[in-house]
């Protein structure tokens, strides 16, 4: 509400409505003309001014706070904290407005009135919480809209991630390599070939049963990339080293189907894999991490890479965990450390 600029409109005329609710209440002490026009002015004039002040005061001391206690976090603890500090500010505003009123503008008896303290606690309290209960109502409907444009981005981003994985699927370069290694192998040696044609299947097997889930265990993750391996390593070796050090404690955490594959792939496509260059791929679990590192020798000429797979992974991840998305790249190697999800 305090990026709102109608507050201040509200603010007007809530004073409006406050000022004829205190005549109607409030005892006066003899001789004090509330009926005069000019009173009445003044009194209207001083319950707007003494309504920004509370109002505004509260926001801005509710905003402070917010830096410290998120009130999604803390709404205990910050309800009755704000709540205090506005009790504080609207019993200061109408005692000094009061004050200065009958000083310099026009006479109001009511601040000399030894019960006056607890009049104005007692119209503190309630002005306090009928503004943060508007407050809070507001901030709760905010994140309802925030969340529903959060679900349609998220929305968004599977679909796109679907849209990827059906393009890797289907890529003609992935299926014309493991073709043309599979050839080669039926010459050769038809037993690795009936194995490569198993862990082909294996993986095509992985896409085609996750290309709509969300999130998946480490554990399938593994045995999927532990297929996609060996294909890629018929293909590269010897030059090509995928290493798995994967605890059994973290085979039952979760994390985005695909994620590894195309860390994998990336890595593949941006270094050279070759007798003089071998490439060493290490999977492995750092604390709540899932860490991806490869040595790095870049190609002189890289196919054209849309930059969008870590972006996406990032993402995605964003609708599961607060934890980011960690790359790390060096001059001798490049590290990317996913976040290993709890529960699904």
């Amino acid at each position: 509400m305090l990026q709102s600029k109608w507050r201040f409109v509200w603010m007007f005329f809530t004073g409006i409505v406050i000022s004829f609710v205190m005549r109607a209440i409030l005892p006066l002490p003899p001789g004090f003309e509330i009926n005069s026009t000019r009173n009445i002015l003044f009194s209207i004039l001083q319950s707007i001014i003494i309504t920004f002040l509370v109002w505004e005061g509260t926001l801005r001391f509710d905003h402070w706070v917010s830096k410290f206690w998120p009130w999604e976090k803390t709404f205990v603890k910050r309800f009755f904290l704000v709540m205090l500090g506005s009790i504080l500010i609207c019993v200061a505003s109408i005692m000094t407005v009061g004050a200065f009123f009958d000083s310099y503008i026009c006479h109001f008896p009511l601040v000399k009135d030894p019960n006056i303290f607890y009049i104005c606690l007692g119209i503190a309290i309630n002005i306090s919480i009928m503004i943060l209960f508007v407050e809070f109502g507001l901030q709760i409907f905010r994140k309802w809209k925030q969340s529903l444009v959060e679900i349609e981005q998220h929305k968004a981003l599977t679909a796109q991630a679907k849209l990827e994985n059906l393009q890797h699927q289907v890529n003609p370069h992935f299926l014309f390599n493991n073709m043309s290694v599979l050839t080669s192998l039926i010459y050769k040696d038809q037993d690795k070939a009936v194995d490569f044609v198993n862990q082909l299947s294996k993986v095509y097997r992985y896409l085609l049963d996750n290309k709509d889930n969300e999130l998946v265990s480490v554990e399938h993750e593994i045995a999927f990339i532990e297929s996609y391996a060996y294909l890629l390593n018929i293909r590269y070796s010897p030059n090509l080293n995928v290493v798995l050090n994967i605890p059994d404690s973290s085979l039952q955490l979760h994390l985005p189907p695909l994620s590894l594959q195309l860390l994998l792939e990336n890595a593949i496509k941006h270094n050279v894999v070759s007798t003089a260059s071998p490439l060493t791929i290490e999977i492995r679990v750092e604390e709540e991490y899932l860490v991806v590192s490869n040595t790095k020798k870049l190609r002189k000429v890289t196919e054209e890479s849309s930059k969008t797979g870590i972006r996406n992974i990032r993402d995605r991840y964003q609708f599961f965990s607060s934890k980011a998305v960690i790359v790390e790249d060096t001059e001798t190697s490049f590290t990317v450390k996913i976040p290993l999800l709890k529960t699904l």
